[in-house]
Formats: C-alpha cells, sequence, structure tokens
C-alpha cells in the first residue's frame, strides 16, 4: 500500500512537471484556433524551454542571492504542492502534511520569491512588477484560502486529502449554496494568481499592462526556462487543486493500481478541459484596468467569505 501511495506522488509530480508545459500549448493554440490562426502547435512551450536551456545564463550586474535563486525556488515550490495536493489519491505518504495552510503558504513563497528577484535588478520595470505583484497576491491568497476553509468545515479538517475524501463520500454538498460560491471564489482566485485574464494578460509585453512579466524581464537562458516552466506548473496544479475540490470525482481513496491509473487518466482530462475552456473564454474576455482589478479581487473575497458563513450554518444544522 505504501509502494502505490508513493508511486501516486512520483506520477502527479511527473504528470505535472512534464503536462504543464502541454497544457500551456493546449491553451495557446485554442486561442489561435478561435482568432483564426493556424498557432504553434502544442508541443511549442517545449520547445522554447529547449531552446532556453541551450542558451547561456546571464545574470544583470549588481543582483544577488534573491535574483539568481528565485527560478529554482519558484519550480521546487510547486513541486512540493504538486505532491502534497491529492491530485489523483488521497491515500498517499505525504497525505497527513497536506494541510490547506501550508499549501496556500508555499504557492505565496513562489509569488514574493519572484517580487525580490523583480526589486533585486533595480530596475523600474522590476519594481513596478513586484508591486503589482505583491499586491495581487496580498488580495488572492486569502480569497483561495477562505473558498478551502468553506469546504473544510463539513469534512472538520483543513486537510486536503480529508476534504476531497469527504467531497468524494457525499457529492451533494459540493452543490449546496457554499460549496457554489467556494468554487467560484476559488476560480476567480487560480486566474488571479496564475496571471490570466482578466487580471493579467500572460501573452503581452506592453509596460502599462503587465504584471508577472515585468518582474521577470531580465532572465534569460536556463534562468528564464525554469520561471516559465514554473508559471505553468502552477496553472497545472492549481487548475487541479480546483477540479479536486469542486469535481473530485474518480480521485483514487485506495490503494489501488487500478484506480490510480484511472484517476491519473480522468485528472489529465478534466485539467485539459478546464483549461481549454479557460482559453477559449479569455477570446472574449478584456484584461480589466489595474485599478479595477482590486474590485474584482474584492468580490472573489467576499463570495468566499459567504461560502465560509453559508457552510458554517448548515454543517450547524
Amino acid at each position: 500500500m505504501r509502494a502505490i501511495g508513493t508511486a501516486a506522488v512520483a506520477a502527479q509530480v511527473v504528470l505535472v512537471t512534464a503536462g504543464a508545459p502541454l497544457l500551456a500549448g493546449t491553451m495557446r493554440q485554442v486561442r489561435a484556433r478561435l482568432e483564426g490562426r493556424a498557432g504553434p502547435g502544442v508541443g511549442q512551450p517545449w520547445r522554447d524551454l529547449r531552446k532556453l536551456l541551450r542558451k547561456e545564463a546571464i545574470t544583470p550586474v549588481g543582483t544577488g542571492p534573491a535574483f539568481r535563486l528565485a527560478p529554482l525556488l519558484l519550480v521546487s515550490t510547486t513541486a512540493v504542492v504538486a505532491a502534497l495536493v491529492p491530485l489523483a489519491s488521497t491515500t498517499t505518504p505525504v497525505s497527513g502534511k497536506a494541510d490547506l495552510i501550508l499549501v496556500v503558504a508555499l504557492l505565496a513563497l513562489g509569488t514574493v520569491a519572484l517580487a525580490l528577484a523583480g526589486l533585486d535588478t533595480g530596475t523600474a520595470f522590476g519594481g513596478m512588477g513586484a508591486s503589482r505583484g505583491m499586491t495581487v497576491a496580498a488580495l488572492v491568497e486569502p480569497t483561495i484560502l477562505l473558498a478551502a476553509v468553506a469546504l473544510s468545515i463539513p469534512a472538520g479538517s483543513t486537510n486536503l486529502a480529508t476534504i476531497v475524501g469527504d467531497g468524494v463520500r457525499d457529492p451533494v454538498r459540493l452543490a449546496s449554496p457554499a460549496g457554489l460560491l467556494a468554487t467560484a471564489a476559488l476560480a476567480v482566485g487560480v486566474l488571479a494568481e496564475t496571471g490570466r485574464l482578466p487580471v493579467d494578460n500572460p501573452s503581452t509585453h506592453l509596460e502599462l499592462t503587465m504584471v508577472h512579466e515585468a518582474m521577470v524581464l531580465e532572465y534569460a537562458g536556463p534562468d528564464l526556462a525554469l520561471v516559465e516552466l514554473g508559471a505553468q506548473m502552477r496553472l497545472a496544479v492549481l487548475l487541479g487543486l480546483l477540479t479536486s475540490l469542486a469535481a473530485p470525482w474518480g480521485i483514487a481513496t485506495t490503494a489501488s493500481p487500478a484506480a490510480l491509473a484511472l484517476a491519473l487518466v480522468l485528472l489529465t482530462a478534466k485539467v485539459a478541459l478546464l483549461g481549454t475552456a479557460l482559453a477559449a473564454a479569455e477570446v472574449f474576455w478584456a484584461k480589466l484596468r489595474l485599478f479595477r482589478v482590486p474590485e474584482l479581487l474584492a468580490g472573489s473575497f467576499l463570495l468566499a467569505l459567504l461560502a465560509v458563513t453559508a457552510s458554517y450554518f448548515l454543517t450547524g444544522e
């Protein structure tokens, strides 16, 4: 049983790491087709990473450890989150450590690392991106935490494996008012955390609108490859977390090889479907003005707060 749990953790990390660029490529291809373009192909992000890894690493003059360690820290924290979150199985050796507060803290650590790297360069763009990134993070992290807390109240635990397992056993509660409000708040939080429209535009370098890209403008070569891979992994992990909490059907709750294999297939299908739907929606969305983003995130926080309140009273009854 322990061997199967260890295999589940390894499979989750490998699937997120190897599949994240393919997910990004699929989303780009969907957008290209809907916009009437041929598109570069699903495998283009992998080709970009391979090209960057072959280039020379360049470090700006005057930067310190914050700039050099940020890409590695971003990838490593996301890999740890991929191992902790019950994406495919709730019976793993690390299930007991998969606390939602720890997961949110690890995600915040990656964001802070990139912000410090942007500040470390001493450029105007780096400081601007770091300021905007931390502003968004300060608003979105509590939303993700509260949305997960709303789902944890019926389970009686903040452990993600327990929350997901309770959702598998009692799927009706996911369609309750508290579950729907929490899912909506979490969806908005995922969009903001991953820098997607309407909060940020991942495909632009326009100085007046960019947030994430402004923090990483000074990176090149292998460091830029790690930054790009880390951003793609965060998107895959957060979409996987959203599907695990809102639609946990198919996740293995027993130490069975067949159940684990089925769960990995369903995880891939659900994340791919959610990514495709997000890419299709982005074609029709416009980016919000920077000063309107706090209004959107405040609204999502209110939804999460209402979800906690509704979950508390429904559970009390």
